[in-house]
This record gives C-alpha cells, sequence and structure tokens, in this order.
C-alpha cells in the first residue's frame, strides 16, 4: 500500500523540480533528436495556434533544452526576439547550445519561475509553454502573469499531456514506478503530468486567467522506437518526473524498477518495431484587454 503522502508544499515541490531538471537536463539535451521526432508535430501545432509573425517578441515558459524557442527563433527572424526561461539554472544553460551553433543570435535565455516572471508588463506578443504548465502548482497564477506580460491582442499558447487512459507512454511506467516506489498519484489540484489533461480543464484554466477565445485540441503523439528497450532508456535518462518519484530508492531498486517497466512496455513491440500510442493536448488564448 502507498504510503500516505505529506502534505503539499510548492516551494519544496519547485525547488525538487530544479535539482532534478539540473541533474538530468543534460540527457534531454542528449535525446533532443528523438524528443522532436516525438513532439515535433505537437510542437508545431502549437505553434501554428500562437500565430507567430515575423519580428515578434516570444516568451517560452519552461523552455527545456532548444525547443520550442529555436522554432519560435526562425519563425520570427532576425528582427524578432525569443526570451527562453526555465526554474532550471542548468537547462537554461544548456537551451543557448542549439541557437549558438545555429547561429540564431535572436534567442536569449534566463533562469526564472514561470509562476512569478521577472519580467515588465506588456513586453511580448506571445507566450509559449511545451509540457509545462501542468507541472507548475498554480496553473491559473501562472497564466495570469504570462497575460501580464503580454500586449493587448497577444496570443498564449501550451502543449500538455492528456489523460492517463489515452497515454500508456507515460501512465505505465508511472504506475509501476509508483507502486514500487510507494508513492500515491498526485492529489487532485495538485500539480503533475495529467493534472491539465482531463476534458475542459484547460479552458477552465484559461478563463480563469482572464484570456478570451480559447481553444484546446487533441493531437496524437504516439512513441516510437526500435525496441522498447530504446523507449525505456530515453525514459530512464531524460524524463525528470519518473526519476524524481523514485529518488529515495537505492540504486539497485531503481535499476529492478526499470526493468519491470521495460518488460511491461514490450506489449507494444511488433515485427515493425516498438509502438505506443499517445495523446497531448494544445491549447490557446488570446489577451483581449
Amino acid at each position: 500500500m502507498a504510503e500516505p503522502q505529506p502534505s503539499f508544499d510548492a516551494t519544496t515541490y519547485k525547488n525538487a523540480q530544479r535539482e532534478q531538471w539540473n541533474k538530468d537536463g543534460a540527457a534531454w539535451r542528449r535525446w533532443n533528436p528523438t524528443l522532436d521526432r516525438w513532439y515535433g508535430g505537437a510542437t508545431r501545432q502549437m505553434l501554428g495556434l500562437a500565430r507567430i509573425q515575423p519580428n515578434q517578441r516570444i516568451l517560452d515558459i519552461a523552455a527545456g533544452a532548444g525547443e520550442p524557442a529555436v522554432s519560435a527563433a526562425e519563425r520570427v527572424g532576425a528582427g524578432g526576439c525569443v526570451l527562453a526561461t526555465d526554474i532550471s539554472e542548468g537547462i537554461v544553460e544548456l537551451a543557448l547550445q542549439v541557437p549558438q551553433e545555429r547561429g540564431l543570435e535572436q534567442i536569449e535565455a534566463r533562469a526564472m519561475d514561470g509562476e512569478k516572471l521577472a519580467l515588465p508588463d506588456a513586453g511580448f506578443d506571445v507566450v509559449l509553454c511545451r509540457l509545462g504548465l501542468m507541472y507548475m502548482p498554480q496553473p491559473v497564477t501562472a497564466l495570469r502573469e504570462w497575460r501580464r506580460a503580454l500586449k493587448t491582442g497577444g496570443r498564449v499558447a501550451v502543449l500538455v499531456f492528456s489523460t492517463p487512459d489515452r497515454i500508456p507512454w507515460g501512465a505505465m511506467p508511472a504506475s509501476i514506478i509508483r507502486r514500487r516506489a510507494q508513492r500515491s498519484a498526485p492529489a487532485q489540484g495538485q500539480p503533475g503530468p495529467f493534472s491539465l489533461g482531463s476534458p475542459g480543464v484547460l479552458q477552465d484554466v484559461f478563463r480563469d486567467a482572464g484570456f478570451a477565445d480559447a481553444e484546446v485540441h487533441a493531437v496524437s503523439v504516439p512513441h516510437r522506437a526500435t525496441r522498447a528497450a530504446e523507449y525505456v532508456r530515453v525514459a530512464r535518462e531524460a524524463f525528470g518526473a519518473f526519476n524524481a518519484m523514485m529518488a529515495h530508492l537505492p540504486a539497485a531498486e531503481r535499476d529492478s524498477v526499470w526493468n519491470e517497466v521495460e518488460d511491461a512496455m514490450r506489449h507494444f513491440e511488433s515485427p515493425d518495431g516498438f509502438e505506443v500510442p499517445g495523446e497531448c493536448l494544445v491549447g490557446a488564448a488570446t489577451k483581449c484587454s
């Protein structure tokens, strides 16, 4: 039986997130080509809903190690600007490597809490957040901050995970890890990978933050690899949320957990390779005043 979880403390949670991504950020950067294959289509849909134009100023929240900041920078061109932010100082440094390699001088990066932006009012045309909002303790507070940073008429566009039943590549490993680590699923209202995936939740968050004309669309995000072991290697090295759930376990026990995850994920192997279905939600809204 899972152990009772201590009362949720946002500061402790954020510190743990920062430490985990300072640790796992390099692996996320290393696996960027694979992650771009998995999330590239959904990212392009998010950028399309953002309606990015040349010469705009873009704010990327929870930017990770390069995307979607790089794709946004290519869309705004040399006359625009992209500020990539993340709570992890280590991953912010990594986020600059790709634009430096490509000569994209219009990208800047700063460590920053997405719920408390150290930025002036009305300085950006678009705010982006790919796979970050659902991990924030107060998503409405975060979106209100992003709205403050937007110009009137500006757009916010986000990508979040759907519900567990539609994401076996996330839900199956999470279930095994929670059982072995004796961790309960996040309580309702607490941050977690599936916290914004239920029908209507993302629309409500946009509305409560003061945005208008919200739209949310489901997008298929299958994960493909040569075999289950390859998928598990990516998850083991780059998915900080999984690692955080069992950080308290001895190394040998963590190895055993990942072996069980790999055994379970072999269900999705076939003669053609490994493919596990999944779904994300892409949403956008406008600051009207």
